[in-house]
């Protein structure tokens, strides 16, 4: 059985898919829902639901509070792919390496081989070096991928 965290994070990614993308929401009411305290939800929009995976989250607190959380559609393959390269200066981390993954993935720019791969390139396990060169590493090793995925998508 998937943990608690996994099942707030599927009924909210269900709740997007239902509301094109975009839903609000009372933090306290899916929380009593999900029988679990406000700060459960926190950690869940922190972690499943970051910029880097193009999530915007606002939050309203107090009585009337909420929760909005809105998918971002990237704009065009090519720009979103040169924007992502521009950011690509320094070191990443490998939680926002996986994140840029994910959203690449989520939005057909790469299949699940290409996921898979990039994924595995970019694990602390294979890089076998330690910070913070690690986190330079690999963000050279990111912006590479993806300079190769955007000559073939002006190609193709």
């Amino acid at each position: 059985m998937a943990n608690l965290s996994d099942q707030i994070e599927k009924y909210l990614r269900q709740l997007l898919n239902k509301y094109q993308g975009e839903i609000e929401i009372k933090r306290n009411q899916l929380a009593n829902e999900f029988n679990c305290a406000p700060s459960q939800i926190n950690y869940v929009l922190e972690t499943r639901f970051p910029v880097e995976r193009g999530y915007v989250v606002e939050s309203q607190r107090g009585g009337g509070g909420y929760i909005r959380i809105i998918r971002v559609k990237m704009d065009s393959e090519k720009e979103s792919l040169q924007k992502i390269i521009a950011q690509l200066g320094g070191p990443i981390s490998q939680r926002e390496a996986e994140g840029i993954i994910a959203r690449l993935y989520e939005n057909n720019y790469i299949n699940a081989r290409e996921k898979s791969l990039m994924e595995i390139a970019m694990h602390r396990r294979l890089i076998g070096v330690n910070l913070p060169h690690r986190d330079y590493i690999r963000g050279r090793i990111l912006r590479g991928m993806l300079e190769v995925i955007l000559k073939f998508t002006r190609e193709g």
